[in-house]
């Protein structure tokens, strides 16, 4: 796996349960974890702060490579840093999540993205990315893969939960942004070939969990 350690991704849309689950396999083999949705929220976020528009590709590509924001990961998150200040509690806010995803759907700038993502795997034994196209894209070699599910209900439920957000307005930004990941032309959302898919509708975290890291030591035993 070249200077990679192992790389397990884990894809699925919004509120599937993606974070909480890469952080608990992460924890339990002693891996780093990162939400590679965290480059485009950061992006949006500092874009949004600098006034950039959100359609201005050029800007955009200019910003990823700005000094003026980071990521760095953590045993509990992938926290982002605009201008020396921790902000990853208000990129994690639905309507970060929408712009976001609006400017995902520029190719230019998942490109300029790409390789920061990919670092994050460099001189680590374990690496978790959980994401959208972390199995597809950012690591379409990586040898074990899972892709995360619920209903659209559930899905918003937790969100609105986790926020103390009304269900109604997840629900709506949520039906957008579900929209728009699938349809972008610039690594839409979608199943990783052999991927492990679970549901989790009707799974606690700790059933989530079980399943996934089954499905990881059946892997590793084959690595």
């Amino acid at each position: 796996m070249g200077k990679f350690g192992v790389v397990v991704t884990i894809d699925g849309p919004a509120a599937s349960g993606k974070s909480s689950v890469s952080r608990e396999i992460a924890r339990k083999h002693g891996w780093k974890w990162v939400s590679t949705g965290a480059f485009y929220r950061g992006l949006a976020y500092v874009a949004l702060k600098k006034n950039i528009d959100l359609e201005d590709t050029k800007a955009l590509v200019a910003l990823c490579n700005s000094d003026e924001w980071s990521i760095e990961l953590t045993q509990e998150k992938t926290e982002v840093l605009f201008q020396g200040v921790d902000v990853t509690e208000q990129i994690n806010h639905e309507d970060v999540g929408s712009f976001a995803s609006r400017i995902s759907h520029h190719q230019e700038v998942r490109k300029s993205l790409l390789v920061a993502q990919r670092n994050c795997a460099l001189g680590q034994k374990g690496l978790v990315a959980e994401g959208r196209d972390c199995g597809t894209v950012v690591f379409p070699d990586a040898p074990i893969k899972v892709y995360l599910t619920a209903n659209s209900e559930n899905r918003a439920l937790r969100r609105a939960l986790e926020q103390g957000s009304d269900l109604l307005e997840v629900q709506s930004a949520q039906k957008i942004r579900d929209q728009q990941d699938t349809t972008r032309k610039a690594a839409p959302l979608q199943v990783p070939e052999n991927a492990l898919v679970v549901d989790t509708t009707e799974l606690d975290l700790y059933g989530v969990v079980a399943a996934v890291d089954k499905h990881i030591q059946q892997k590793l035993a084959t690595i």
